[in-house]
């Protein structure tokens, strides 16, 4: 920023000159304490206030019970006496510049002045004297003492001295990170790196700016770790209470047995929920507990890089230059996803109806169609040998391998084929119909499945979450040991529900309303593709295709 003109005085009526307020800066580009001095009392402003001629003084000691009220830097006067109101903007800079400005500290004596002692301007360590500005004009002017080390002015220049050799202590050791005179290069620091003092102590400056800079960066890591923690708590209460709502009406609609159940897996939730606050409290404890610590370190950080006292900011360098020992943040957060889901209500309720399905509540019907999508079948995607229909809603075995280019996305070796949208968040749900059926595949597979492979094995580790039929009436979910599955119809449509971040992949029966499997704890790191296989034709016993059908909301 450029330095301000000083403004001219103007003159009034009455032919006298008053100066209007004005602060500039310094050489050093700071403001100086005269400028901040009453011209009345010649103390720093407490409570400045201005008469409309502009200036801020003493004024109402000046003007007393007087009637007459008169500026006591322009003499104007004024018929009226003024209402004063303090400036409280510029008490603030006031305040802010004896803060920072050192107006508190003790001021340094010149030590040549007789009778009142002027305020010290520069200490000499050659002549062992600290000395004003008067008496500092012989150390500008005389050609044998211009080489003198001038330092700012200190009350204790015996600190600047090397104690061994009684010699100005003008450099500093890089291999001893300490300060030294020239006669101890000559013999303690033989050999060593040495520099200028005031080199060195710029070096420790930048060091230790790095270190605050590092201290910064950790303080801002952990606070944004306490919000992530406070977010990730958040999120997990709210998916309770989402499940437990849930879970409530589905308990609601079952058989009055069932309602100690009821109480057991509320108190389970709010146990897991108060565990996870508990944890979260202790976590943002210890965070808080290192961030004032860490903000302690910044604020002495702070202090040293602004110090000219070089013998303190030697003396505690070493224990400041590194970063405070702290715990690692990284891994540690709050998991926001709720394991106490619908299924294991439904794992309750299955030990009162072992011979039965699952039943699913109008309430559950309702909630997985409301995330009904439009599923079509990718053709890029599809086994040269399936036809699908123009809608992209069909898929069937043609047995006759159609000349198609072989991309990157196709399945070359196993008769299936893919929906065109991936889902990589949220909840997605779909039906497909497999009336007139004796074999199919349904479920969902990731986007880095293998599909070169002569054939696919069906199971999570290989990327798949799917069920299939055989044989007409043998209903298998499709993990490392196949699962039998129990239905009491054969299956005419087939619905298929995923919960993303719940790790949940369900089948239904869209019919009959009932869940048929579920996989669940599983996780999803990429995107998630509607997955279709109509099997072979088996001498056109199951030449029927797989139908994606359009969901029929529960009225």
């Amino acid at each position: 920023m450029a330095e301000s003109s000083p403004q001219q005085p103007r003159e009034d009526e009455s032919g006298s000159t008053e100066e209007s307020v004005h602060f500039a800066p310094d050489s050093s580009g700071l403001l100086s304490e005269d400028q901040f001095l009453c011209s009345v009392c010649q103390n720093v402003f407490t409570a400045p206030g201005s008469v409309p001629c502009g200036p801020m003084k003493c004024i109402s000691t000046c003007w007393g019970d007087s009637e007459q009220c008169h500026c006591p830097f322009c003499k104007e006067k004024f018929n009226k006496r003024p209402e004063l109101e303090v400036n409280t903007a510029f008490r603030e800079v006031v305040d802010l510049f004896k803060k920072e400005g050192g107006l508190n500290k003790p001021e340094v004596l010149c030590d040549a002045c007789i009778g009142v002692k002027q305020k010290a301007l520069k200490s000499c360590l050659d002549c062992r004297l600290t000395l004003c500005k008067s008496h500092l004009e012989s150390h500008n002017n005389m050609p044998k003492i211009k080489e003198h080390k001038l330092i700012s002015p200190s009350k204790n220049l015996e600190d600047y001295i090397c104690q061994k050799h009684r010699r100005p202590l003008e450099l500093f050791c890089r291999d001893d990170q300490m300060s030294a005179c020239m006669v101890c290069t000559l013999t303690d620091h033989k050999k060593h790196k040495t520099v200028p003092v005031e080199e060195g102590i710029g070096e420790m400056k930048s060091q230790l700016e790095k270190t605050q800079s590092e201290v910064q960066h950790m303080i801002k890591d952990r606070l944004k770790k306490i919000k992530d923690i406070k977010h990730s708590v958040e999120l997990r209460k709210k998916n309770m209470e989402n499940e437990l709502a849930d879970s409530i009406e589905v308990l609601t609609a079952l058989i009055r047995s069932v309602e100690r159940s009821q109480a057991e897996l509320l108190d389970m939730m709010e146990e897991n929920q108060k565990a996870a606050e508990s944890q979260a409290e202790d976590l943002i404890k210890d965070l808080e507990q290192e961030i004032t610590e860490l903000k302690r370190r910044d604020s002495e950080l702070e202090q040293l890089f602004h110090t000219e006292d070089h013998l303190h900011l030697l003396q505690i360098y070493p224990s400041l230059c590194r970063p405070p020992h702290t715990k690692n943040w990284t891994d540690i957060s709050i998991d926001p996803i709720i394991d106490l889901s619908v299924d294991i209500l439904w794992n309750v309720v299955s030990q009162l109806q072992k011979s039965l399905n699952e039943m699913v509540t109008e309430s559950e019907q309702r909630m997985i169609q409301q995330y009904a999508v439009d599923v079509t079948l990718d053709a890029d995607t599809a086994h040269p040998k399936l036809i699908l229909s123009d809608d992209g809603k069909q898929v069937r075995n043609g047995d006759t391998e159609q000349k198609l280019p072989d991309n990157p996305k196709r399945f070359n070796r196993s008769l299936c084929a893919l929906g065109k949208e991936g889902f990589s968040s949220g909840r997605f749900y779909y039906e497909v119909q497999v009336s007139g059926k004796t074999e199919w595949d349904l479920g969902v597979a990731r986007e880095s499945i293998n599909r070169k492979h002569k054939k696919v094995i069906l199971t999570p580790q290989n990327g798949f979450w799917a069920m299939k039929l055989r044989n007409g009436n043998e209903y298998k979910a499709c993990v490392d040991a196949l699962v039998p599955l129990f239905v009491r119809e054969k299956l005419q449509k087939v619905g298929v529900f995923v919960n993303y971040e719940e790790g949940l992949v369900s089948f239904y029966d869209a019919e009959s309303r009932s869940r048929i499997f579920s996989f669940t704890g599983q996780t999803f790191t990429e995107k998630l593709y509607p997955y279709f296989s109509p099997r072979k034709n088996d001498r056109g016993k199951n030449s029927a295709p797989l139908i994606i059908s359009p969901v029929s909301k529960t009225e």
